[in-house]
């Protein structure tokens, strides 16, 4: 099923430009947007029925990449000077073996856990991502082809 999206790449390379924006508007850098991206995939639902096909993100290998997130939060918040957001005062590769000793002892850093509000924020934006996209397909009239090659 992957050669769908495989024929979809230049319908796809301008919908990342048109949202673009919306990224801008959320939470994610363009780095963390790309890692989110990397762990999604796409399926289209209801495919056998074209009238209730649709486009839908499979977001379930995001919990998986959570932690990475924040990792790109705060190499760019100790590339622009900021130090740790988290308040911690240890920064750069010290700190993040300091965080590491910390979260394998089981004190401070995160714990393991996931921020459900920011992967609840990933989920809804991935498929924010995935319902333009299929308003573009079918604005440009390929939705229904793309429908066809999925289900082969």
């Amino acid at each position: 099923m992957s050669n769908w999206t495989d024929a979809i790449v230049g319908e796809r390379m301008a919908v990342d430009r048109e949202f673009t924006q919306r990224i801008q508007q959320s939470q994610f850098s363009n780095q963390q947007w790309g890692l989110i991206m990397t762990a999604t995939e796409f399926e289209i639902e209801a495919a056998d029925d074209p009238d209730a096909a649709r486009i839908v993100a499979d977001t379930s290998k995001l919990p998986q990449i959570m932690p990475e997130l924040d990792d790109i939060a705060n190499q760019m918040g100790a590339m622009a000077g900021g130090g740790d957001p988290s308040g911690n005062s240890s920064g750069g590769v010290l700190g993040g073996i300091v965080d590491d000793i910390k979260s394998i002892l089981g004190g401070g850093g995160g714990g393991g856990g996931v921020d459900r509000e920011k992967l609840e924020a990933a989920e809804r934006l991935t498929q924010e991502y995935a319902d333009e996209l299929q308003r573009h397909l079918e604005n440009k009239g390929r939705f229904e082809q793309v429908r066809l090659s999925y289900q082969e």
